[in-house]
């Protein structure tokens, strides 16, 4: 069994029974309720993980046992069922240990997409709409939820930019690997000459800030304005003002959502995003006190080319930070994008250990 899993489990053993005896003392009942909230959930997963370690290992223990009476007694179809169910354990191992690498905080939580168009005009808005696509696929094959909170279509075609939370459990741990630039090239089917095109879009990626983090935000901070939405939403939301859009006066973030038809709704959204805004400006200037310490570790830069998909004159997709190419086009724009994520998760491990 891989090292880090066997490490992994001492120490999530170690938490649970902490928490366990957290939880059973009296004086626990008395905190409030958005406390033992949290720490009930903490404990939740922390003993998923144990029960699910525990369960792998007692397969593996009977699986062995049967492939040793099998082996003794010759028996071909019983060695074939071991090797079948080693083959299935050893694939739920490959998904446990990649969420072993997700150990940050922030990683359990949802995410806040956001994919603006870049250089490239028309294609450019096209390129957002496919990674969008994209994205949305890969959030379906992983069971997770999403849910669009603001949309700016192109004048001719595609998407200018388009904001959406992806909620499921480590939705953030494993699309932070997402963020950054990606690139384009192909034949432009905008382009009436048939010339090659290089587009680019520039994808954020924010973890949704949870009930158990506190962000202040003072009232006369905020400069609130609502307007008319456009594009899809329904004639009720084109004849009201229902969009709403937040400027953080101290800071200069501005935010906006008009997904919604409610104004109270697209208020709340917007003023989600704002904290998760506010959360990673904090969490950067901590990354900046880092690196001070740590010169030689290397983060994802936003102006950075992360990734470049190439259309034409060969179909290929290469992940310039891992190397990892992938020639199966198709997939990838299909939602397969899991190589990349394993690859990134792995190797930023390595920098951190090495650091």
């Amino acid at each position: 069994m891989p090292f880090e899993v066997i490490f992994d489990l001492d120490d999530r053993q170690k938490e649970l029974d902490n928490i366990e005896q957290i939880m059973a003392k009296n004086e626990f009942w008395h905190k409030s309720q958005e406390e033992i909230s949290r720490i009930s959930q903490q404990r939740v997963n922390l003993k998923e993980r144990v029960d699910q370690w525990n369960r792998f290992y007692r397969q593996t223990q009977d699986a062995r046992l049967l492939a040793e009476m099998a082996i003794e007694e010759n028996d071909g179809p019983t060695i074939k069922e071991v090797e079948e169910d080693l083959s299935r354990i050893e694939e739920e191992l490959r998904v446990l240990e990649l969420q072993l690498l997700l150990g940050h905080p922030d990683d359990r939580r949802n995410a806040i997409v956001a994919i603006n168009a870049g250089a490239g005009g028309t294609e450019a808005q096209d390129w957002v709409e496919m990674l969008f696509r994209m994205y949305l696929r890969w959030s379906e094959s992983k069971g997770f939820s999403t849910s669009v909170i603001d949309c700016l279509d192109g004048e001719e075609a595609g998407i200018k930019n388009v904001t959406f939370t992806v909620t499921g459990h480590f939705a953030y741990g494993y699309l932070k690997s997402e963020h950054g630039i990606h690139r384009m090239v192909r034949i432009s089917p905008f382009d009436a000459t048939g010339r090659r095109h290089t587009s680019f879009a520039s994808v954020s990626v924010l973890p949704e800030v949870d009930t158990d983090i506190k962000i202040a935000i003072d009232d006369k901070d905020l400069r609130i304005d609502t307007f008319r939405a456009s594009g899809p939403g329904g004639q009720h939301v084109n004849k009201t003002s229902s969009a709403v859009r937040i400027t953080h006066l101290p800071t200069g973030i501005v935010v906006q959502c008009q997904n919604e038809k409610s104004q109270h709704r697209n208020k709340e959204m917007a003023l989600k995003v704002l904290m998760a805004r506010l959360y990673e400006l904090e969490m950067n200037k901590l990354g900046e006190k880092k690196q001070l310490m740590h010169d030689t570790q290397k983060e994802i830069a936003w102006g950075s080319q992360i990734r470049s998909y190439v259309f034409n004159p060969y179909r290929m997709v290469k992940d310039h930070r891992t190397n990892v190419e992938v020639g199966n086009l198709e997939r990838v724009m299909n939602g397969d994008i899991n190589m990349f994520i394993d690859a990134y998760l792995r190797s930023h491990k390595r920098e951190a250990l090495k650091n």
